[in-house]
């Protein structure tokens, strides 16, 4: 049995609601009663939230997450009816010192502006869903949930005065950014407090153990932004490797880290004693006063013996800082092809460093340099858990509609943000999309947004049919794609159709958002909206198709097939999912039920249907 202090920590716990589920479920379950003590009774209900939330099988976990996702939006989100009216106010006195004379807001206006401020309290709530789900939290099940329930009490961290500011039915703000070290520092502290209690007779854990956790994970936090701001202008220093499974390592590995403000979450002893088990643990060290190697500054983390688990650097959400970015490279090479994602990185860094240099210097920018940093043709990529904060710098300020001529290498009158103005000369389309509208846009025109430049709407094109499904899982299979279960039983049930021949199928992209969801819609309604803007459905071999074209696919992207549904092994109707994660491409499915729900950030790929002659 697991030893955890959270019955010390919230007294409450073993007698609320949900834990009595848990117990009585588990008692259900085993035919033997659960004795009424405090540890035993909240290990059930530990057991139980693992189960659901934390489940080995990385499938049923998703799907959990997926259903119970929005109830957790509904729980933890503001409403809109609670938007105080400060809120608005403080905008209008904003616009006010920017010199806009904004007497009144609209109503139109308003309701934009509270879904804004909704889904970012989405975005910030999902960051702390995806990293206490993921593998890279290595916490045990008991401290994850009461992180989870702590900072979902808190609101934004107020670096000036060093403390959190706490949440209300009211708060518009996001959720607290993730602090992995001092998180990791807590569990640590936690994590040696046992049933006995011994460790609450040593001074320095009983007094962080006897703070409430808004307090001591600001003081850590506090600690942690203090110490990353030393010996920043250096970078010679020396690579240092952690052997998985080596005697030592671990603690050797948390003592170079302990107290140097890295941000990584091997700061804490029990982490660093985690990762060292799956894997060996690189670190860059630049040169103290002394000329001694000990400022941590680049981590690479081996997942298994070849694979690279992730490479972090010490800016906040552990980006990588531009000057250490030559010693990271040269350490690549080591890594051969297995380095090639980050390689791209890298180069995606090295060009935003550049772009960032010219703003400085005012020098303008070219095609090229607009293409990239308004991510016409792909993603710019970091090495940090979040987007690189210079592209919204480098576009704030920026006029759009001057730099979409640049890019698009047209006149004003070629873009067309109605139907109505569509031409033959159009050469790109920054509108909402109206029914019929893929029928009226040229399926060879390559720039169509909902809004420039964030909502781009992608066009892809694959190669269908002609193949069986004993060829599709042989090509997949020799690719290195993985093939869940599921999907493989998709492929094999008779509704898995495949036509003869051999023809091009062309492909929109579409979030539920872009069809015109504010919220989430359900599989029925997408499918509907899809039809009516012209679209229709894929053919069933779509999804195995794309996926042996679509290898380049982002970290942790899910892109599902708008499809008819076919039942998978377990009856469920089910869709092709197509997503990379840490072990590599998938063809997966998703449990896609005509009632099913669909939150906003959702995106399937439906075919473009011509015009029939």
């Amino acid at each position: 049995m697991e030893k955890h202090p959270l019955h010390l920590k919230n007294p409450e716990l073993q007698t609320s609601p949900e834990v009595n589920r848990a117990v009585e479920r588990e008692e259900r379950q085993t035919e033997e009663k659960i004795p009424n003590d405090p540890a035993e009774r909240v290990e059930a209900y530990m057991d139980r939230l693992e189960n659901v939330f934390l489940n080995p099988d990385e499938r049923v976990r998703e799907r959990n997450l997926d259903m119970f996702r929005n109830k957790i939006y509904d729980a933890f989100i503001i409403k809109k009816e609670n938007f105080p009216e400060s809120y608005f106010e403080l905008q209008q006195r904003i616009a006010r010192e920017r010199g806009q004379a904004v007497e009144e807001i609209p109503e139109n206006v308003r309701e934009q502006m509270m879904s804004v401020a909704i889904e970012d309290q989405k975005h910030s709530l999902d960051a702390w869903i995806d990293y206490l789900s993921s593998n890279d939290a290595v916490y045990p099940a008991w401290f994850k949930y009461y992180a989870w329930n702590q900072v979902t009490k808190l609101s934004q961290f107020d670096k000036e005065r060093g403390e959190f500011k706490k949440r209300t039915s009211t708060t518009v703000a996001p959720y607290p950014d993730i602090y992995r070290e001092p998180l990791a520092q807590i569990a640590d502290i936690y994590l040696k407090v046992k049933e006995d209690n011994k460790h609450l007779r040593e001074p320095e854990i009983k007094e962080a153990f006897s703070k409430k956790f808004p307090t001591l994970y600001a003081e850590l936090i506090s600690k942690s932004l203090a110490a990353s701001m030393e010996g920043r202008e250096e970078v010679r220093g020396e690579w240092k490797k952690y052997q998985q499974g080596r005697n030592g390592d671990a603690e050797q590995l948390f003592e170079s880290l302990e107290g140097k403000g890295t941000g990584w979450c091997t700061a804490g002893r029990s982490t660093a004693e985690t990762q060292i088990e799956s894997g060996d643990f690189y670190v860059y060290y630049t040169n103290d006063s002394s000329g001694e190697p000990t400022q941590p500054r680049l981590a690479i983390r081996m997942n298994g013996e070849n694979k690279i688990g992730e490479v972090r650097g010490i800016l906040p959400h552990q980006g990588v800082e531009p000057i250490m970015q030559e010693a990271l490279d040269a350490k690549l090479q080591d890594f051969g092809g297995e380095a090639d994602s980050y390689r791209k990185k890298s180069n995606d860094m090295k060009i935003l460093t550049a772009l960032d240099q010219k703003r400085e210097k005012e020098e303008p920018f070219t095609k090229d340099d607009l293409t990239f940093l308004y991510e016409i043709n792909g993603t710019i990529e970091g090495f940090g858990y979040d987007k690189d904060p210079r592209i919204d710098e480098l576009r704030e300020g920026r006029n759009t509609e001057e730099d979409m001529l640049v890019i698009f290498e047209c006149t004003r009158d070629e873009i067309a943000h109605v139907p109505s103005e569509i031409t033959e000369k159009t050469k790109a389309y920054v509108g909402q999309l109206e029914p019929g509208i893929f029928q009226k846009l040229s399926e060879h025109l390559e720039h169509v947004y909902t809004s420039f430049p964030e909502k781009k709407i992608r066009r892809d094109s694959v190669e269908i049919g002609g193949k069986s499904k004993e060829q599709l899982i042989a090509e997949m299979e020799s690719a290195g794609i993985n093939i869940s279960d599921y999907a493989k039983s998709m492929m094999g049930n008779p509704d898995f159709t495949v036509s003869e021949n051999r023809e091009e199928a062309k492909l929109v992209r579409l979030t539920v958002a872009d069809l015109g969801f504010k919220t989430n819609a359900t599989t029925d309604q997408i499918y509907e909206r899809a039809e009516a803007l012209g679209l229709e459905l894929c053919p069933p071999d779509t999804g195995p198709n794309y996926r042996l074209k679509y290898k380049d696919q982002p970290l942790r992207e899910y892109v599902h097939i708008g499809m008819k549904q076919i039942a998978a092994r377990d009856g469920d109707p089910s869709v092709f999912r197509l997503r990379r994660y840490d072990g590599g491409l998938w063809l997966d499915r998703s449990w896609a039920e005509p009632g099913s729900g669909w939150d906003s950030g959702r995106e399937f790929v439906f075919r473009f249907r011509k015009v029939e002659a």
